[in-house]
């Protein structure tokens, strides 16, 4: 029996499979209200095969968006607008997941197609972050004070309850990749002397106080993933080590399953990228006694395979490999011999003859 196509529970929710969808920002939302492309960009990996499709990061704010262009949670109109994109990957056997984000001090930009910022008379806007130390050469964010705080905690929490409502069956909290609560995390963009900041119990006080508002606002039987950077891969930066003890935490708060992921605290970092360089990451944070899913650079089904069975990690979560070849999962099962279900009116490709 292959792991990659054995079912996995995540809170009470039955996965059909281990192979899962990365989250992929797409540049392509109207004041955050989700587009066709949307649709069919999501709707086409659950045609495709996989367990579970996870949106792009969502904002839980307008001022919490990376671009003008990306997609949020943050009124009504927008939940309505995510309800037909939801209820068509459902439809398809798999499940559905939203990452809910908030980009701090990297908001404010173009799509990378672009590039660079956006000026306020294009729709910037000011951004904020722990501390006012900038990313690189984007603009110096503006510090976080205790009201700013508390009204980040409230939005994700809003934003929450907005992903019931559109019905959504997971929900991932996004603290990886050098946005706004990975930028308290590390000692490289936090540089606050209060409780939010300096030992460990301070830098990670957001996200748990983040985790425990909206594991409150989201129903017990649905499924709460976090997203973290493992590490920093820079001396003094956030690293593996915080991460096993943030693990171990998370899992305390009703955390289900953490997504380990990398970098993006600094730009410019030079990482050893290569097949599945962050598995290892993955399988110290299980050690924690966490589950956890494995990301970058996974693109072979035997290699899938070998990550779970090698028990480094619960999942594995797919990005590019999936753009390439969103049927992924269904060469997959395949390869490994199994006999993964497809849909009717794709049956006549199933064989080659």
């Amino acid at each position: 029996m292959s792991l990659l196509f054995t079912p996995i529970t995540v809170g009470v929710l039955t996965v059909r499979n281990r192979v899962w969808v990365s989250p992929m920002c797409q540049y392509s939302a109207v004041d955050g209200v989700p587009q066709d492309w949307h649709l069919v960009h999501l709707g086409q990996f659950a045609v495709g095969g996989a367990g579970l499709v996870l949106t792009e990061a969502t904002a839980v704010s307008p001022e919490g968006r990376i671009s003008p262009a990306d997609t949020g949670l943050w009124n009504d109109q927008q939940a309505e607008a995510w309800a037909r994109t939801v209820a068509f990957v459902r439809s398809q056997g798999a499940r559905v997941g939203v990452q809910l984000a908030h980009a701090g001090r990297k908001a404010s930009t173009a799509p990378p197609w672009v590039g660079g910022t956006v000026d306020a008379e294009d729709g910037g806007w000011p951004t904020v972050a722990p501390s006012a130390v900038a990313f690189g050469p984007l603009p110096a964010p503006t510090a976080l004070d205790d009201v700013g705080i508390a009204r980040v905690v409230a939005d994700f929490a809003t934003a929450a309850r907005r992903a019931v409502q559109a019905g959504f069956e997971v929900l991932e909290i996004h603290a990886a990749h050098g946005y706004l609560l990975h930028q308290f995390l590390s000692p490289l963009a936090n540089r606050r002397t209060d409780g939010y900041g300096g030992d460990f119990t301070g830098r990670t006080r957001l996200l748990r106080e983040v985790v425990a508002a909206v594991r409150e606002a989201w129903p017990a039987d649905r499924g709460l993933l976090v997203r973290i950077s493992a590490t920093d891969w820079v001396p003094g930066g956030w690293s593996l080590t915080e991460s096993v003890a943030l693990g171990g935490e998370l899992a305390g708060l009703g955390v289900d399953l953490v997504d380990c992921s990398s970098g993006g605290i600094v730009p410019d970092v030079a990482i050893p990228v290569g097949p599945g360089y962050q598995v290892p990451l993955a399988r110290r944070v299980r050690a924690a006694g966490v589950r956890t899913g494995a990301v970058g650079l996974i693109t072979e089904p035997a290699h899938a395979e070998s990550v779970l069975a090698s028990g480094a990690a619960d999942v594995v979560l797919l990005a590019r490999a999936l753009l390439r070849d969103p049927h992924w999962a269904l060469g997959a099962a395949t390869a490994l011999g199994v006999d993964a279900p497809w849909p009717a009116q794709y049956e006549r490709a199933r064989s080659r003859g």
